[in-house]
């Protein structure tokens, strides 16, 4: 049976790190983002990584 810990942690390392950057791109005031490019890309890489997290973890607690 093989290790998947490093795949989790390292799709959670980059949903920390895009995450944050996403955060610091959206101006809560006027509900805009700075740059909208590279906001749609921090937004997709986000949503993957979060996407195989959860298939992880749950592939994990079902062995």
């Amino acid at each position: 049976m093989e290790n998947k810990k490093g795949g989790i942690f390292f799709f959670a390392i980059i949903a920390i790190i895009v995450g944050t950057a996403l955060w610091k791109q959206i101006d809560f005031k006027t509900m805009t983002v700075d740059k909208i490019g590279l906001s749609i890309l921090y937004l997709c890489t986000f949503l993957f990584a979060v996407f195989f997290l959860v298939r992880n973890l749950r592939n994990r607690n079902q062995n």
